[in-house]
């Protein structure tokens, strides 16, 4: 059957129609995400780029940007010795506090999930904390933590054990605050809760019918089938944890001895109590490739353990 030449100009205008609808939508997405991707640019990668300048500059916040080069890289690496009590603060804190919430609050989640009376109740008792203001819960902590009369080293006294100084002990300060960590695990909790109810039942059913152990029905369903989301939270624990900093402000100020002085109290200190912009924005960015760098890190280590459904990454 042949067209006739009358219906070619119809097939013309409703091609023209189509585009002339779609560059329609494209004008109104773009319209309404201008607010955002202006807001982006202006709030967001502007004071990138600014601090990636200030960062090779003497700035005072008051006084005009002086360019010296490198000079604040080499005066951190080299000279400024708080930067490397800091990073080493920093460092115990992320590799002590992120393995031990991540297995905290899979675990926690696993417990969860299982059918388990008043477990709505332990659910929202355990998410609560991660939802308080960090200035509320580090006034809280100061108070568990006290040596005398808080509660932890009361509970401790009732086992014949004598509880530390906690926060006043260069020993033990650290340790304090990977243990207030643990109290806000809720958030990660609530994501593998999430996952678990993702996986099928019939999977635990079949490994019912083979003999399947708990441990084995754990380790071989559970673990694999989950470890997208313990990736997800390993990243996100490790970039939140190298950024500590409104719990150390609030309860020691970086003491004592300086055990307790993170990296972005460090980083603080120098841009608004000193008023040194300029290094301040040299830390940043070296925070930045440390953290970047972990994260890479993990990801390119994620391959030998992480399974999606197709198999492994």
């Amino acid at each position: 059957m042949t067209v006739t030449p009358a219906a070619t100009p119809q097939v013309s205008d409703r091609k023209k129609r189509r585009l002339s609808m779609g560059r329609r939508e494209a004008l109104f997405f773009y319209l309404f995400i201008s607010p955002w991707i202006i807001g982006f640019i202006v709030f967001q990668i502007g004071p990138i780029l600014a601090s990636l300048y200030f960062s090779f500059s003497s700035y005072a916040i008051i006084d005009t940007p002086q360019w010296i080069g490198a000079r604040n890289y080499v005066r951190a690496f080299t000279q400024d010795r708080l930067f490397w009590t800091s990073l080493w603060n920093t460092f115990y804190y992320v590799g002590l506090g992120v393995p031990l919430n991540v297995v905290f609050a899979f675990l926690l989640a696993v417990l969860l999930n299982a059918e388990i009376r008043g477990r709505i109740f332990y659910r929202v008792a355990y998410y609560i904390p991660s939802i308080i203001p960090g200035v509320a819960g580090a006034v809280l902590w100061i108070i568990l933590l006290n040596p005398r009369l808080g509660l932890i080293n009361m509970a401790l006294g009732l086992f014949g054990i004598q509880g530390p100084n906690w926060l006043n002990d260069p020993n033990w300060s650290k340790p304090a605050f990977v243990l207030m960590s643990l109290w806000g695990v809720g958030g990660a909790m609530i994501i593998y809760l999430a996952g678990l109810q993702g996986i099928p039942e019939e999977l635990y059913e079949a490994a019912d019918i083979d003999g399947a152990s708990t441990v084995s029905k754990f380790l071989n369903i559970t673990v694999p089938l989950m470890s997208p989301i313990i990736l997800y939270n390993v990243v996100t624990q490790i970039i939140g944890s190298f950024q500590v900093f409104g719990s150390a402000f609030i309860m020691t100020g970086g003491g004592p001895l300086n055990s307790t002085r993170f990296y972005m109290l460090h980083l603080y200190d120098f841009a608004f109590a000193l008023f040194r912009m300029g290094y301040a924005s040299a830390l940043a960015w070296v925070l930045l490739v440390i953290i970047v760098a972990f994260t890479l890190l993990v990801f390119r280590g994620s391959s030998a353990w992480v399974f999606y459904s197709g198999g492994r990454q």
